[in-house]
């Protein structure tokens, strides 16, 4: 994948105040981590949200800011919650030199052959894998292929992912991944109708009246 280089500039503008800079079409973001003091950057809204629009978690991207080149992963992205534009992002800034732990995006690839044939359902159990290694061998994203998922309750596990030997994976590797069930069958009750059969109201006089 093309590697994305995102452009900066030091902003003083904090607080309350970063409302203005958003109004002139900047990203307020934030680079911190590895051997630096935390910057408070300011980036051009548009290209900034295109490029970081297909970025994962354990992405490398590059911070251009006034020259100064980081390395960097997307730790966090604050949204309107309503338009779903970017307000804010974190960065953290790593080295090359250090492992680090990240969590990386599972992605399911393929048709699994439980759900065409048997009309089987595939469950999701966990999205992403907790991993530690150097930064550059840190995988953008997880490939599962489903094809091997042939019949109701077959599944795949943490220990079936092969990733390389560099990649040491800190989930549990019991844990599930994805899930072949059943679909669901509601159960109908067929209730005969009763034939409708005349009520019969009797009005007589009562034996006895109580008072």
């Amino acid at each position: 994948m093309e590697k994305v280089v995102l452009k900066a500039e030091r902003r003083d503008v904090l607080g309350k105040q970063v409302k203005a800079l958003r109004r002139q079409g900047k990203l307020p973001a934030v680079v911190y981590g590895y051997q630096i003091q935390p910057i408070a950057i300011t980036m051009d809204a548009r290209e900034a949200s295109r490029l970081l629009a297909g970025v994962t978690s354990s992405q490398l991207i590059e911070i251009n800011v006034e020259g100064d080149q980081h390395t960097a992963l997307v730790r966090e992205k604050q949204r309107n919650p309503i338009l779903g534009t970017l307000l804010h992002v974190d960065f953290l800034a790593v080295s090359m030199t250090e492992k680090l732990r990240a969590n990386v995006v599972i992605v399911l690839e393929g048709e699994a052959p439980a759900v065409k044939e048997l009309d089987g359902v595939i469950v999701t159990r966990i999205e992403e894998l907790e991993v530690e290694c150097l930064p550059g061998d840190l995988p953008e994203r997880i490939t599962i292929d489903l094809s091997s998922l042939v019949a109701i309750g077959d599944a795949i596990h943490v220990r079936d992912i092969r990733l390389p030997s560099t990649v040491q994976v800190l989930t549990d590797l019991d844990e599930m991944v994805v899930l072949v069930t059943a679909q669901e069958v509601e159960e109908v009750e067929e209730v005969e109708e009763a034939e409708e059969e005349p009520v019969v109201i009797e009005k007589g006089k009562k034996e006895e009246e109580e008072f």
